[in-house]
């Protein structure tokens, strides 16, 4: 994991004014403190081009890169800093739904690296920040993010515990966030084994995602597309077993751009050489697996090692054949599984 990179978060936000919120250790004698001014428009729009573009880089180079661990030195170094500082009641509510953003993307990214407990700590923090901003569609999105942490470690309960929580305030939420936030309850559902509710809540997430709305859809939501639905229903159909509907939904997912979804397309591709495998096409379960390693050999990602780790598992009893070989050969070489993922406590 890399140390957050200054260079990289002032570029994002193009330019120095996002660099005039630095508070300043040692002021020249009788200067008026930077932190004294209020906060402009110009600084606001830096952060929040700041802000976007590490969420850009997640998805792109992992969690354990450092253009994402720089969600956490924001937060703490340049966006508390601020609050402390002359804000009107909309200033306040905006640096609070920043501090939200930043939040639920450093927990993100800690869960992305094994970090559990951190992750547990951000998104926490995340709810709190989104609640003071007064923002129904983060509150229910953070809600819907450490749902989808529950999901993926082993707590599909506890999971639609936190959906209840998020849908609780549907009202006064978007329907694109509505959706996403059904898709992972249908994820939470196939964990869980129930097939029903997973076309159920499924249905709903593709009925809400093209429902039209007055309003424009929060910009953090804009991943949420069909293609990348329909990677999250490709690996739903993988848990619920069912190979014919997984390689379906795999094929609707086609045009998400492995430039722009670097982790999510690699992590489909290995889906799915799981699900070829299994079903016993060992040649189409290989060339997926060394698309999978191409793209991801670059991402900073333990969930991914861990995706990767499960196909070489389930390859390991055809390692006599030169073709298996050769691809955990490649696998030790340029992309060496992690163990087990690290146990939610």
């Amino acid at each position: 994991m890399h140390r957050p990179d200054r260079r990289f978060v002032l570029s994002a936000a193009d330019g120095g004014a996002l660099e005039a919120a630095l508070p300043q250790a040692d002021p020249p004698p009788g200067a008026k403190p930077r932190g004294s001014r209020e906060i402009g428009r110009e600084e606001m729009t830096a952060l929040h081009r700041a802000v976007a573009a590490v969420r850009y880089a997640d998805s792109r180079h992992g969690g354990g890169s450092a253009q994402a661990q720089a969600a956490a030195h924001l937060l703490d170094q340049w966006v508390r800093p601020m609050l402390g500082r002359p804000l009107t009641d909309d200033r306040q509510r905006e640096l609070c739904a920043v501090s939200a953003e930043l939040a639920r993307l450093a927990g993100w990214a800690a869960l992305d690296t094994g970090r559990h407990s951190a992750a547990r700590h951000y998104f926490d923090r995340a709810l709190y920040w989104a609640r003071t901003a007064n923002a129904p569609d983060l509150t229910a999105y953070v809600l819907t993010t450490a749902a989808l942490h529950t999901t993926l470690y082993g707590r599909p309960g506890d999971a639609l515990a936190l959906i209840d929580g998020a849908l609780g305030t549907a009202g006064h939420v978007h329907a694109r966030v509505v959706g996403f936030t059904k898709l992972v309850e249908a994820r939470a559902h196939a964990r869980a084994g129930d097939a029903r509710a997973v076309a159920a809540a499924l249905t709903t997430a593709e009925r809400l995602l093209d429902k039209p709305c007055s309003h424009g859809a929060p910009e953090w939501i804009d991943f949420f597309t069909h293609p990348r639905l329909a990677a999250d229903a490709a690996e739903i159909h993988r848990d619920l077993g069912d190979v014919r509907a997984c390689l379906a939904w795999h094929e609707q997912a086609s045009a998400m751009a492995p430039n722009a979804f670097t982790r999510s397309v690699g992590l489909r591709l290995t889906v799915v050489a799981t699900v070829h495998l299994k079903a016993g096409d060992l040649e189409q379960s290989l060339a997926l697996g060394h698309r999978a390693l191409d793209i991801l050999r670059y991402v900073d990602s333990n969930r991914a090692r861990d995706y990767v780790r499960r196909l070489a598992v389930g390859l390991t009893s055809h390692r006599t054949l030169r073709a298996v070989d050769a691809f955990l050969a490649r696998l030790r070489q340029e992309f060496a599984p992690a163990g087990h993922p690290a146990p939610v406590a």
